[in-house]
């Protein structure tokens, strides 16, 4: 069977798409909450090895759909193709199920991996691009990550080059806007950085997808942090603003600063508090803010601006005045996925069941609620 290398993370937002490993692992890889890459190698695939994954990808589609062809399914990748290859009498690689699961889900986006792909050379990406749509001409959507300051030294030419050669969207890390903080977990940006960049990516034409970190700057720096994130992203008005709700393992860095005290961990209410002062002060916006992670505790702060912003801030204020207990019920609901919106709480069957539940913990392990909730996040990470 053909092969293809892939890297070992995607936005969940492109969990429909295709994984087309560009670069290898970060070049930066000093940022301190962050421990996908960290002993690892950052390496530019060269263009000929690029090409000759997408090659491979088209074998394995046409493999696919010549078994499709035999099961007399007339080429379409249905349900009945998918479990032939998954439970068929040969192991099927990693590569192979993802382009499988891939045309079955339409084939229709690329993601290209792994965090810093505008790291190439600009010629080197059309080159990559172009052949990746001459292959697949039914790709609407091709996206990648990169960093600002990478964005900063590509030209708004260059930008517009790679647009052209059907790059879609760039998704990038912004975390935060407070310098002190960016410095704090060594970013290796500044908020100016990062207004400059987001503004020549959308002045390129590519949509522009932006990630902000509630929880990060802690009990110290929380006011500062979600004042300042919502100035550079009302500097920059990106097409999507997502979720990645700050949650500490003892692997990362940053963890020795939460040890010595230097970082107080918040609450999941002192951060809906934070969330909502970071939305208070989102202005000037047309973008869609996605809550689109399992780590966010409101999955409905979501929505289109101008128009959303109400609505997600009576959300916010709704939790906050519950009662206590109805808090703790529903962020164990959440947590365990029972719930995934305030509402759910008035189905009585799913309430009682985490009411148990809670009922059992508190009993079982008096004051470990938190390290329950804790551990719960540990597991989506």
């Amino acid at each position: 069977m053909p092969e293809i290398e892939q890297g070992p993370i995607r936005p969940p937002s492109e969990a429909q798409s295709l994984l087309l490993r560009v670069t290898r692992n970060c070049s930066w890889n000093r940022c301190e909450f962050c421990h996908i890459y960290k002993g690892k190698r950052f390496g530019l695939r060269t263009v000929a090895e690029v090409k000759k994954d997408i090659d491979a990808v088209k074998a394995i589609v046409s493999e696919i759909r010549a078994l499709s062809w035999n099961m007399g399914c007339g080429g379409d990748i249905n349900a009945s193709v998918v479990r032939a290859v998954l439970h068929g009498p040969d192991p099927c690689p990693e590569g192979y199920r993802s382009v499988m699961l891939w045309l079955y889900r339409g084939g229709a986006d690329v993601f290209l991996q792994d965090a810093h792909n505008l790291a190439h050379r600009t010629k080197d990406l059309v080159e990559i691009l172009s052949h990746l749509k001459e292959t697949f001409p039914s790709v609407r959507r091709i996206t990648t990550y990169t960093r600002a300051r990478t964005i900063a030294r590509k030209s708004l030419q260059e930008l517009r080059d790679l647009h052209d050669a059907g790059l879609s969207r760039i998704h990038v890390g912004l975390e935060s806007g407070y310098d002190p903080l960016l410095k704090l977990v060594q970013k290796g940006v500044t908020a100016r950085e990062l207004v400059d960049a987001g503004q020549k990516v959308k002045q390129s034409g590519i949509s522009l997808s932006e990630y902000i970190m509630p929880g990060l700057g802690g009990r110290k720096m929380w006011r500062e942090h979600a004042i300042e994130t919502a100035k550079v992203l009302s500097g920059i008005d990106p097409d999507f603003i997502r979720v990645r709700t700050f949650k500490a393992l003892e692997i990362m860095p940053v963890y020795k600063r939460i040890e010595s005290g230097e970082l107080e961990l918040m609450t999941d209410d002192e951060i809906a508090a934070e969330q909502r002062l970071l939305i208070e002060n989102l202005n000037g916006l047309t973008g869609y803010f996605a809550s689109d992670h399992v780590l966010n505790l409101l999955e409905e702060l979501e929505g289109q601006f101008p128009d959303a912003k109400e609505k997600m801030l009576a959300v916010i204020d709704r939790y906050l005045a519950m009662d206590p207990e109805e808090r703790k019920n529903f962020r164990l609901g959440r947590r365990a996925g029972y719930y995934r919106a305030l509402d759910d709480l008035h189905n009585p069957e799913m309430h009682s069941r985490v009411r148990s539940i809670l009922q059992r913990i508190e009993k079982e392990n008096p004051g470990g609620f938190e390290a329950v909730i804790s551990e719960l996040m540990e597991g989506f990470i």
